[in-house]
Formats: structure tokens, C-alpha cells, sequence
């Protein structure tokens, strides 16, 4: 009887640490599209999120160099929005220069660009992938491809955490 007892709760731990696997893992990234988007953890409040992007960024060698309050602009033309409606300006320049040197009109994707919204009462933030602005560039280079690269596996790092209120 222990012996199965014992089984029973191996089983039911088992069961319960894949759930808690699967729940805290990231969005899949789907690459037919130009946004990735995750969901702030419960209990993670706006100003948390604003505190992490800020710290984390400069961190990871990136320089918040703009920000934009869409839903403040939308609310002074009384127009309905949930808030907070906001796209935030973030720049790498060690991983940018990568992908502008060799194609300048890159820059017209600069800055990256990372949003924070709310819908149906769930903050969320999400980015414009650089791997997806590429596809735009014909015939890009291995070192562009590469920066791109890297450069979106570091935005993505950055909102993961962020949405967590991780520092």
C-alpha cells in the first residue's frame, strides 16, 4: 500500500512539474509574422514592466531613445482604447551596424521598436521582429542575417523578462 501511495505522488509530481514547464514557457515565434508578443505574468503591474525594460535594456547594450504614448494621443481625440498604448524606441548600435552596413536602407526599420498594450483587460508586450524587416532586403548578407539574428534573440530575452518584472 506505501509502495503505491508512493507511485501516486511521484505521478502527481511529475504531472504537476510538466504543467509548470509548459505554463511558464515562452510564446512560440511564428514566422509569418512581423510581431512577437507575450503576455505580462499576473500580478506584474505597468510600472513593473517599465522598470525592467529600462533596466534590462541598458544592460544588454541597449539605448531607450524614444517613446511614444499612442493611447494619450488617442484619448486627447476622445477616441476608446484600453491603456496603456505605448511603443518604445530601443537601440543597439553594435548589433544594428551590423545589418546597416551592409545595408543602409535598413534603417528605415531603426529604431526597434517594442510595444506595450493592453487588450481584453491583459497587458502584453510584444516587438517587431528584425529577422522578419530583413526578409524586405534583397538578397541580405550572412553578417546582416547574423545580426538580425542575434539582435531579435536579444529583444526577445529582453520582453521575456520584462514581462515577469525580472531584473
Amino acid at each position: 500500500m506505501l509502495q503505491k501511495l508512493k507511485f501516486f505522488l511521484l505521478l502527481v509530481f511529475i504531472v504537476l512539474a510538466q504543467a509548470a514547464c509548459i505554463a511558464t514557457q515562452a510564446p512560440i515565434i511564428d514566422h509569418n509574422s512581423a510581431i512577437y508578443k507575450v503576455a505580462v505574468a499576473p500580478g506584474v503591474s505597468y510600472e513593473d514592466v517599465i522598470d525592467s525594460l529600462k533596466i534590462n535594456a541598458q544592460g544588454m547594450n541597449f539605448v531607450n531613445s524614444a517613446s511614444f504614448a499612442i493611447g494619450e494621443q488617442l484619448k486627447l481625440r476622445e477616441l476608446a482604447h484600453e491603456e496603456p498604448l505605448e511603443v518604445h524606441a530601443f537601440c543597439n548600435l553594435a548589433l544594428g551596424a551590423d545589418i546597416m552596413q551592409d545595408h543602409p536602407e535598413f534603417v528605415v526599420f531603426a529604431p526597434c521598436r517594442i510595444a506595450i498594450y493592453q487588450k481584453k483587460g491583459q497587458l502584453y508586450l510584444a516587438l517587431a521582429r528584425p529577422t522578419f524587416d530583413l526578409k524586405s532586403i534583397k538578397n541580405p548578407s550572412a553578417r546582416a542575417v547574423k545580426a538580425a539574428q542575434a539582435l531579435e534573440n536579444a529583444l526577445i530575452r529582453l520582453i521575456q523578462k520584462s514581462s515577469k518584472g525580472d531584473f
